[in-house]
């Protein structure tokens, strides 16, 4: 694959010449929102050419502030999908980077706005967007980590498993310090961006075995398998600690970012998964309360 990035009046075009791109494209392509408004739901692309943006007489619409009325275009040449912005006042975005047209490939990740969508193609496209309605039951669309639902069902089959081997089990959680603020501040596309690099950040450096869930809006979790009270302490530090020197840079501009973090560790009488949470959140909360930026065990 070659790519070819250039500056023209302040935007980053991204164009991608791929040899899978020059191949036909099958009759059937798609894109599926995986974060935002109509979650789960699957827009065809058969047409030639598709408008997406927040008037209500575009093919898709996506009612958000942040959306222009007509803010891209899908062009469907028979051989490739096109993407197209339209001049839009907040950009559109593939997999991260800011485009003016770009040439689709299978599971590219479509960013509009503050809705995420994912493009499918292939020979068995209805397989493939099951597969994704599926992905959605257990990873966040924003973040790409698991979400709520597989969090609670991980930390009730660990502590299971901790009490029957009587091993050590531990649970972090964190969330970012002033977080409205950088909403307030910057724009909520901005707090997304904060919301995907932290998630993608802590996650590279954490083990194999643990398990991180966006647990609320700004709010993470990490269930960490036979990890003691100590070493989950230095665990969260690390991580703290990783946070606050890490540069996050949406649109060349810095955005200081923190965490609070409270951790808790599994005892004998540890039987609910609601009671460890309520624990670790009670410390989380004092990390808060005593400034900010800390970690309280």
């Amino acid at each position: 694959m070659n790519e070819r990035v250039k500056k023209t009046q302040n935007r980053t075009v991204v164009t991608v010449i791929s040899r899978i791109s020059e191949k036909p494209v099958g009759k059937e392509v798609c894109l599926v929102v995986i974060y935002g408004m109509d979650l789960g739901k699957k827009y065809n692309l058969e047409q030639p050419a598709i408008i997406i943006g927040r008037s209500s007489k575009s093919d898709i619409q996506v009612d958000q502030e942040s959306v222009s009325r007509n803010h891209a275009k899908i062009i469907n040449t028979g051989k490739t999908i096109i993407l197209r912005d339209l001049g839009s006042t907040n950009g559109t975005y593939v997999n991260d980077e800011l485009i003016d047209e770009y040439v689709l490939r299978d599971g590219d990740f479509i960013k509009i706005g503050r809705t995420i969508f994912k493009f499918l193609s292939g020979n068995n496209i209805e397989n493939s967007y099951h597969e994704e309605i599926y992905r959605l039951t257990t990873i966040d669309g924003l973040t790409q980590i698991y979400n709520k639902r597989y969090f609670l069902e991980t930390l009730e089959r660990e502590i299971s498993r901790a009490h029957r081997y009587r091993r050590e089990l531990s649970m972090i959680m964190f969330d970012i310090d002033h977080f409205k603020k950088i909403n307030d501040t910057y724009g909520h596309l901005a707090g997304d961006y904060v919301l995907k690099q932290l998630a993608s950040v802590v996650k590279s450096r954490i083990r194999r075995e643990d398990t991180m869930s966006r647990y609320g809006g700004e709010e993470f979790a990490i269930v960490l398998p036979e990890v003691d009270s100590y070493n989950a302490n230095q665990t969260a530090e690390k991580i703290r600690k990783l946070v606050e020197k890490t540069v996050f840079k949406f649109e060349d501009t810095k955005i200081p970012v923190t965490i609070s973090v409270g951790v808790c560790s599994i005892t004998p009488d540890t039987k609910d998964p609601g009671e460890f949470i309520k624990k670790a959140d009670e410390k989380l909360y004092q990390a808060k309360s005593q400034g900010r930026n800390q970690v309280c065990a």
